[in-house]
């Protein structure tokens, strides 16, 4: 059997732990890890798009008439996962602010510092719950625009079955919703949907109904985007932003609009990016590798042009 000298290399990740704690000014910490997890979460997210399409997406034994049965009893089992992880989120939310506020004390975090996050959870998760069936009809709406805008889809059982956009979609929704209150944990949630489709949207993304990614892969859509009804964008598209501020420190800016607007009825074609707090008129149409930093009015074309070909003549 081998020996290996692993002393000085548990020793080694201990100080390199200690070095980055103190950099993030992390005072000494209780208990164990307090961090959603992403395998939970993928588990939830699973039995969420099942309880929304429970006869396409639920278990494949499942019969109309066990419909509701099926949805009490998984949305009871889901939503108690959920107020778990979203609990787990706001402690670990509460103790970055105490660490903030307290990043010169030597003192050790002895007594938690927060006893209203349990309640602030069930509230998150009840909130989350009722909105639901409004994600379902929007949801609805998506489907439909895909089945609409793709003359390959033959039916909207195989969009939603096989659509990467319809997953990305189905996840951004459920994000979007908890954004807000444990903007972690949905990040999380984006990130599954990233990795299953290529498809990155932020979940602080405001996106209107019937909204179709067709092939998907490349897309990236920014935190800070406004994206409006029926609008219909193809794969490699970037809406970004096109530079990022910083403050007097040099340290960058957070939280402030740097991602377009995209109004109702626009439709971008694979590969265009369009960068900055700029707006795509209604209606408009942005041809493929498009590269566009300032606004267009409603009802544009806009395109590259055309290529010039050197043909050689020989004489």
């Amino acid at each position: 059997m081998m020996q290996w000298k692993i002393q000085p290399v548990i020793d080694g990740l201990q100080q390199a732990r200690h070095d980055w704690r103190e950099q993030q000014h992390r005072i000494k910490e209780f208990g164990g890890r307090e961090l959603p997890s992403k395998e939970v979460l993928k588990s939830i997210l699973d039995s969420l798009c099942g309880i929304l399409f429970p006869m396409r997406l639920g278990p494949s034994d499942l019969r109309q008439e066990t419909e509701d049965y099926y949805i009490a009893y998984t949305l009871d089992h889901v939503l108690t996962e959920l107020y778990n992880q979203v609990k787990l989120t706001l402690k670990y939310e509460k103790k970055r602010e105490y660490n903030r506020n307290n990043a010169h004390s030597r003192e050790p975090l002895e007594h938690p510092i927060y006893d209203q996050q349990d309640t602030l959870a069930k509230i998150i998760v009840q909130d989350f719950a009722n909105t639901l069936p409004d994600i379902r009809r929007l949801l609805d709406a998506d489907v439909s625009a895909a089945y609409q805008g793709d003359p390959a889809a033959h039916s909207v059982d195989e969009v939603l079955l096989c659509y990467p956009g319809i997953l990305a979609i189905i996840h951004h929704r459920i994000a979007h919703q908890l954004y807000a209150s444990v903007p972690l944990l949905s990040r999380v949630i984006s990130e599954i949907a990233h990795s299953a489709t290529g498809i990155d949207i932020h979940p602080g993304a405001k996106i209107g109904s019937g909204f179709f990614i067709d092939h998907g892969t490349g897309v990236v859509i920014g935190e800070t985007c406004v994206i409006g009804q029926r609008v219909r964008i193809y794969q490699a598209v970037t809406l970004g932003a096109k530079r990022f501020e910083v403050d007097e420190q040099g340290s960058l800016k957070k939280d402030y609009a740097r991602h377009p607007i995209v109004e109702d009825d626009v439709v971008i074609y694979a590969g265009a990016t369009i960068l900055g707090r700029i707006t795509i008129g209604q209606g408009s149409t942005i041809g493929g590798n498009v590269w566009l930093t300032h606004s267009v009015p409603a009802g544009s074309s806009v395109s590259q042009p055309p290529s010039q070909s050197y043909i050689k003549t020989e004489v």
